[in-house]
This record gives C-alpha cells, structure tokens and sequence, in this order.
C-alpha cells in the first residue's frame, strides 16, 4: 500500500497494448501520457508501434502533470509552472512533428533533434521516425484542468476531455473551447471534439446510491481536493477555491447538486445525462468516471447496468435519426451522435 496516492500505471501506451490482446473492438485511451515525463521522440515511437499493432485501438492522450513526486523526481519541472508549460509545449511541438512530418529537424530550448553529431560521415541534418502511426492524423485527447491550455488545445489541433466539473463550470469550458477553435479556423459545433466525464452510481433509489458510493467519493477527494482539482461554482458563479467561494472538500450531496455526480436509478441517471447532452449538439462522448475505492467486480457490474439499462436511451435517439435520414448503414454504437461512449460497457472481450 502506498502513501502517497492514486496514479500508479506508468506505461499506459504499454497497458493499452496488452489491453488490446485481451479484446476484439475496445479502444484505449491514454488519460494521460505526462509529456514533460518523457522525450518526446520516444512517445512518438512507442504510440507508432502500438497503432500499427493493435490496428488503431490505443489513442493518444497528453497532459502537463500534476504530481510534485513524479515529475520533480524524474527531473522536468512542475513546481516551476512557467518552465513546465514551456517544456511542454515544445514536446508537444516535437510529437507532432514526429506523427506528421516524413523527416524533420528541430531545435527548441530544450530539445535538438538530430544534434549536431557526424554520421556515417557526414553532418546529418534531418531525421525520420520509424514506424510512424498507420492512422493519421494522430487523434489526441488532453484535460482541461484549468482552462489555461485551451487555445494551445485549439492551435494544434486536439481534442478536449473535461470530467467532474459543476455544470456552470462545464459550460464555461465547453463554450471557451468551442471559442478557441473557431478563432484558429477549426469551426465545430458545441461540445464537438469533447469527452464529457461524470461520476454515477446506480441503485433502485438516490438514497441508495449516495449511500453506497459516499465513502468512495470521500476517499477520492480527500486525495484530489488538494491539489485544487474541485470544478464547483457557487450561487454567484464564483469557483470553489477563489475569494468568497467554498475552499472546503466537497461532499458527495454536493457533487450531486453540481450534476457533476448522478445517483439513482437508471431512469434518473438518464435524466440527467439529458439534461446536459440537450445543451450541446456536438457532444458525442461520455466517460464514466471510477471512484477510486469501489471495488472492481462491483464496478463491472454497475457498467453492465449501465449498458443495460442507460445506454439504450441514448442508442434509441440514434435509431430515430437513422430511420428519419433514410440511412440503413448508421450503426447504433456507444460513440455514435447523440450516444454517450462508455468503454468497457458492451464488450465481453
């Protein structure tokens, strides 16, 4: 047992793979690989090769860090956010060459890629990445934790996940998000290129399912709360944390309150997922947010609920459209327009 936490995976490029030859259809994705942790050459080339392996079923995720104790440990800066955000995006600024560029030659603050280093006799001037990924571009995914990265999110291209916020926090990104791509000529409708996450929990009655998932809750926030990740607002729409705003751990009944949780029975829970699905017409994805604590075989077993009892909602809606577009070949799927994604939920492997 650790003292220090959760996050224990340190390969989740790796983790996917072996996933994969457990599985037929799932994807994985990678929430988060810490960029500053690694160089970014050797990401690139790790990813190329589980994608060519795995036939495009590990998808690339990217993120700052958070965490004091892996990342000063292994030497790239967090306590200093300035050099942190600047080795950051020049790594990010490298991956993408590596994914998209049949050779390059970089040189940046705190890489050179190739150095300037004879060959073979002579001076080499542009190196090549082999593999690089059979499915291009690169899909990639990174957090919005802070807002702070959005428009470098929008610039270069990727896609956004947002889990756990307070519905007026959640519309605040979603809608700087939606802003940030249009003024860098990506136009998308809202919440488009967006994975919305939320805690639930499913039980005949709210009562039920607050009590059996509080003490979970609790543990977890008792972990993250800390490092300033509670995306509440109050009444005057101040976030938790700021001047004036609640600074305390949250509670479960005010998750619940926020729409950040959803507890019930399936009938509820869907109402709530609607609640927020119906603001934002490019929303296409849906994350089911683990509290840590729950054990995993009954966690399996509130994602079969789920798919049983909750998926078929949204699936229905698709059916209407496909029917109403005269398309036979729309497939009903956890990850079609208007369905939430929920991966684990239907596959048996």
């Amino acid at each position: 047992m650790i003292s220090e936490g959760y996050e224990c995976l340190p390969n989740l490029i790796q983790l996917g793979l072996w996933l994969a030859t457990q599985t037929k259809r799932l994807k994985f994705g990678c929430a988060f690989n810490t960029l500053p942790m690694w160089h970014p050459i050797r990401l690139a080339e790790d990813y190329a090769m589980a994608d060519i392996v795995t036939d495009g079923r590990v998808i690339m995720g990217v993120g700052r860090g958070y965490h004091t104790r892996e990342m000063e440990t292994l030497g790239a800066p967090l306590l200093d956010t300035d050099a942190n955000r600047a080795l950051f995006e020049e790594g990010l600024e490298l991956l993408l060459k590596c994914f998209n560029e049949e050779a390059f030659h970089h040189k940046g603050k705190y890489f050179e890629c190739p150095p300037p280093v004879p060959y073979r006799g002579y001076k080499l001037e542009e190196i090549t990445m082999v593999p690089r990924p059979r499915h291009l571009p690169v899909e990639i995914w990174m957090p919005i934790a802070s807002g702070k990265t959005i428009d470098l999110m929008a610039q270069k291209g990727l896609k956004a996940m947002v889990t756990l916020n307070g519905e007026k926090i959640l519309d605040d990104v979603v809608r700087a998000y939606h802003a940030a791509c249009a003024r860098h000529g990506r136009p998308k409708q809202l919440g488009e290129d967006m994975i919305w996450g939320a805690g639930l929990y499913l039980a005949d009655t709210q009562e039920e399912a607050m009590r059996r998932v509080e003490p979970s809750h609790d543990e977890r926030y008792k972990w993250f709360a800390p490092f300033g990740f509670v995306r509440y607002a109050d009444e005057h729409g101040r976030t938790w944390g700021t001047p004036g705003a609640p600074s305390r751990v949250p509670s479960l009944a005010d998750g619940v309150k926020q729409k950040a949780w959803f507890c019930g029975p399936p009938s509820h829970v869907i109402d709530g997922i609607k609640s927020i699905e119906a603001k934002y017409p490019g929303l296409e994805d849906f994350m089911i947010h683990w509290a840590e604590g729950v054990h995993p075989d009954e966690f399996k077993e509130q994602l079969r609920w789920f798919a049983r009892d909750v998926m078929p909602a949204f699936n229905r809606a698709l059916e209407c459209h496909s029917r109403e577009s005269g398309n036979p070949e729309t497939q009903v799927s956890n990850g079609g327009p208007g369905a939430p994604a929920c991966a684990g939920a239907t596959d048996s492997g």
